[in-house]
C-alpha cells in the first residue's frame, strides 16, 4: 500500500512537472510571438517617447503665439479618419503641408484656447511639422488654458509670459486641459518630487514599449549567456557608458549628429546579435564592446531627452531620474527575457539551438533593415 501510495505522488509530481513546463512553454511562446508581432506588424520608431511638443509665447501687446510640434503625417491620417476620407499612404512636406490645410475644421475640434473661460478661436498656419496658432489676448483676460486632443501620449507644454517674466512647463495626457496659466503671476513653484517621478516615467517608458531597438540590445546581451554573472558584467558596462554619454552631451559637451548615432546603434544591436550565433560564454571583450556600443546609446538617450526639454530650475533631478527610468526599464525587459525563457528552459540541450540562435538572428536581421532605413532617411 506504501508502495502504491509512494507510486502514486510521484505520478502527481510528474503530471504538475508537464503542466508547469508546458504553462512555461506557452508563455514563452506568446512572449516571441509578440515579439515578431511588435516588429513587423507595425512601423517601429527609435525613441518614440511623445511626438508631440507645445511651445506658449503671451506678448507684451497683448498677442499669442502657439507652436505645436509634432508628427505631421500621423495628425495627417487621424484627421483622415475623423473627416471619414481614406488615410493617405506616403506624402512630401509639401502634400502634408497642404492636406493639413484642408482639414482645418476637423483640426479645430481638438483645440480650444481659452481666456478667462471663454474660447477664442485662432489663426492657423500649417507648416510642416509645426503649427502655429495666433492671436489677441482678450482685454482685462487673466487665465490661460490650453487643450490639446490630437495626441494620445504624454507631451510637454511650455508657456512663457513676455509681460510678468513667468514662465512654466506642465505635462498633459492628449485631450487633457492645462493648470490655469496667470498671464500677471509670477511662475508656479517647482514641484521637485512632481518632476522627478514624471521624468522616471519617462525614462522607463523611452524603453518600455517605446523603445524597441534598445529592447533588443538588451535582450541580445541576455541571450549570450544567462548565467548572472554573464548578464551582470555586460549591463553594468552598458549602463556605465550610457550614463557618461547622457550626461556629457545634455551639458553639450558632445554633440553627434542623429544621422551618424542611429545608423551606428542599429549596427550595434546586429553586431551583439551576430555574436551571439558564435560565442557561447562571454568573452572579456564583448564586455568591451558592450561599452563602446552603450556610449552609442547614450547619445541616443540625449537626443530624446533634449527633444522632451528638461525643467531649467530641476535639471540636475530631471536628468538622474530619466536615467533612473531607463535603467528600471532594462531591468524589467531582462526581468520578462528570464521569467519567459531563462527560468525554465536556460539549463535544456535544446535551448541554444531553439532559442539562442533563431532569436538572435530574427534581432540581427532586425537592426541590419534598420541600419539601411536609418542611412537612407
Amino acid at each position: 500500500m506504501s508502495h502504491e501510495n509512494t507510486k502514486h505522488e510521484t505520478t502527481k509530481r510528474e503530471i504538475t512537472k508537464k503542466k508547469t513546463s508546458g504553462l512555461f512553454r506557452v508563455f514563452a511562446f506568446r512572449a516571441f510571438v509578440w515579439l515578431v508581432a511588435s516588429l513587423f506588424g507595425s512601423p517601429i520608431h527609435a525613441h518614440e517617447i511623445g511626438t508631440t511638443r507645445v511651445s506658449v509665447f503671451l506678448a507684451k501687446d497683448r498677442s499669442y503665439q502657439i507652436d505645436v510640434l509634432t508628427d505631421a503625417a500621423s495628425l495627417t491620417e487621424k484627421l483622415a479618419v475623423m473627416a471619414g476620407q481614406d488615410v493617405p499612404g506616403e506624402i512630401d512636406p509639401a502634400g502634408l503641408q497642404h492636406r493639413l490645410e484642408g482639414y482645418d475644421q476637423e483640426f479645430r475640434q481638438r483645440v480650444k484656447i481659452r481666456f478667462d473661460g471663454v474660447e477664442t478661436r485662432p489663426a492657423i498656419t500649417y507648416g510642416g511639422g509645426t503649427i502655429r496658432l495666433s492671436g489677441r489676448i482678450p482685454d482685462r483676460a487673466r487665465q490661460f488654458v490650453w487643450s490639446f486632443g490630437w495626441t494620445f501620449a504624454s507631451y510637454a507644454m511650455t508657456v512663457r509670459s513676455e509681460a510678468s517674466g513667468a514662465a512654466a512647463t506642465e505635462w498633459l495626457e492628449g485631450g487633457q486641459s492645462s493648470t490655469p496659466f496667470a498671464l500677471a503671476a509670477p511662475p508656479p513653484p517647482i514641484d521637485r518630487v512632481g518632476t522627478a517621478w514624471r521624468y522616471l516615467t519617462l525614462g522607463f517608458t523611452h524603453i518600455v514599449p517605446g523603445g524597441i531597438d534598445h529592447v533588443l540590445f538588451v535582450v541580445g546581451i541576455y541571450l549570450l549567456s544567462s548565467r548572472a554573472r554573464s548578464v551582470l558584467s555586460q549591463v553594468t558596462a552598458f549602463t556605465i557608458a550610457h550614463s557618461i554619454t547622457l550626461g556629457l552631451s545634455i551639458y553639450g559637451i558632445v554633440a553627434v549628429s542623429p544621422r551618424v548615432v542611429e545608423p551606428l546603434i542599429a549596427l550595434s544591436i546586429a553586431y551583439v546579435a551576430i555574436e551571439n550565433v558564435f560565442l557561447t560564454e562571454l568573452r572579456s571583450w564583448r564586455v568591451a564592446v558592450v561599452f563602446a556600443f552603450g556610449l552609442l546609446h547614450g547619445l541616443g538617450f540625449a537626443g530624446a531627452l533634449r527633444e522632451l526639454g528638461l525643467p531649467r530650475a530641476e535639471f540636475a533631478t530631471a536628468l538622474l531620474t530619466f536615467n533612473a527610468g531607463v535603467e528600471a526599464g532594462q531591468l524589467a525587459v531582462i526581468g520578462t527575457a528570464f521569467l519567459a525563457i531563462g527560468w525554465h528552459c536556460a539549463n535544456r540541450p535544446w535551448y541554444r539551438s531553439r532559442i539562442v540562435v533563431p532569436a538572435s538572428l530574427l534581432i540581427a536581421c532586425t537592426s541590419l533593415y534598420w541600419t539601411v532605413e536609418r542611412l537612407a532617411s
